[in-house]
């Protein structure tokens, strides 16, 4: 965190005016009208991702994976214009999640830049749904039921880090367990479920908020009517996050999302550990032989149609929700920032105003996109991060 007093200038980027930012100490202290000459540079809140993976070859699901590994992964992350993100550990053994979680916690207290950027971690698992399809790339042997001892243990070992759960509601004790995670502070969603319409009815009643991306990690084959993502998509109070990289979602579906959830629609990224990286074939942990594309399209080898993964950062999501004019830029801007901070009560949700973290992207708009120029992190630009 930078601890002087300075100023930057922009045009903000709701309200297209020249403005003059001044910030002390990582937090903006004023926002008045630029008197001068501005650049043609937009200032916007930085990017919240709430499901990260992995990025550029750091896989946050890895046992081998080590602090300096996920310092790297934040210098990188800035690079794409997110200030705040939630490393997100998957289905696993206790032991290999209770190790994965300590890495990020013991990064978080050792170095400012981690723990600035990661005020929480996402679980996605193991209390998913066993059926193939909605258990996507999940590891079968380590599904589960709800168990509130198993995930007490695990978020007291991390001093409560762990923010999010993502379960099925489809077990028998499910609104149980979500009462008592609600009541701890955590944000439980609804993700990789095969549950029926009481069943969703139930998680929500019992505390539910979000859907985790939704149109995915689904039977290929459903019900006309109903299903369980009619069911979720009903449900007024549950936000739901979704994959824009323009593969995991056509446009038409993401219309429809947008058109019924409105401001509870967040864009997040899911991107796995190839992501930034060189198109070309890659052998994986989980998906075997893979090709990531040059479109960025990542896929089996050899079978184009079976994703196995994402690979874009959430800014390309950004850009991939305007290009499809399914929103303005900077409602897309919202759906990667503000929205999903308000979503877990960070101090990000703010945005631009004054008291808020300093947290800002800087960018050009060419064609309607965003062309990112620069990223600050409570007042402080990250350096790059190198190979050594």
């Amino acid at each position: 965190m930078r601890n002087d007093r300075f100023s930057v200038e922009g045009i903000h980027y709701k309200e297209n005016k020249a403005v003059r930012i001044t910030i002390e100490d990582g937090v903006i202290q004023s926002i008045e009208p630029s008197t001068g000459e501005v650049p043609e540079i937009y200032i916007a809140p930085g990017l919240v991702d709430l499901q990260v993976n992995g990025y550029m070859g750091i896989d946050f699901n890895s046992v081998e994976l080590t602090l300096d590994e996920v310092k790297k992964a934040c210098l990188y992350l800035a690079e794409e214009g997110v200030t705040t993100f939630l490393p997100t550990i998957i289905t696993n053994s206790f032991e290999n999640i209770t190790r994965l979680i300590s890495t990020i916690s013991q990064a978080r207290e050792k170095d400012e830049l981690v723990r600035g950027m990661i005020p929480g971690i996402h679980l996605e698992g193991p209390f998913l749904s066993a059926e193939d399809g909605p258990r996507g790339a999940h590891d079968l042997w380590n599904i589960q039921p709800p168990d509130w001892g198993f995930f007490q243990t695990l978020n007291d070992s991390v001093h409560g880090l762990i923010k999010i759960i993502t379960l099925s509601p489809e077990w028998a004790n499910a609104s149980d367990f979500i009462e008592k995670a609600v009541a701890h502070g955590v944000l439980v969603s609804i993700g990789h479920t095969a549950a029926t319409s009481m069943q969703i009815a139930e998680a929500v009643k019992a505390g539910a908020r979000l859907s985790t991306h939704l149109g995915n990690g689904a039977h290929v084959m459903l019900p006309r009517h109903p299903n369980y993502l009619w069911d979720q998509l009903a449900e007024e109070t549950l936000a739901a996050t979704v994959i824009c990289d323009g593969f995991h979602l056509p446009s038409s579906v993401l219309k429809v999302i947008e058109k019924v959830k409105g401001d509870g629609m967040l864009i997040i990224s899911d991107s796995v550990a190839l992501a930034g990286l060189s198109p070309g074939d890659y052998k994986t942990a989980v998906g075997g032989d893979v090709t990531l594309t040059e479109e960025r399209k990542l896929h089996l080898k050899d079978e184009p149609k079976l994703l196995a993964g994402s690979a874009q950062s959430i800014l390309w999501g950004v850009n991939t929700l305007t290009s499809m004019r399914i929103t303005s830029l900077e409602k897309a801007i919202d759906k990667a920032s503000i929205l999903p901070a308000k979503l877990l009560n960070l101090p990000q949700k703010e945005g631009l105003q004054v008291g808020a973290p300093a947290d800002l992207i800087f960018y050009h708009k060419k064609n309607g996109r965003l062309e990112l120029v620069s990223t600050m992190k409570l007042g402080d630009t990250a350096p790059v991060p190198t190979n050594q």
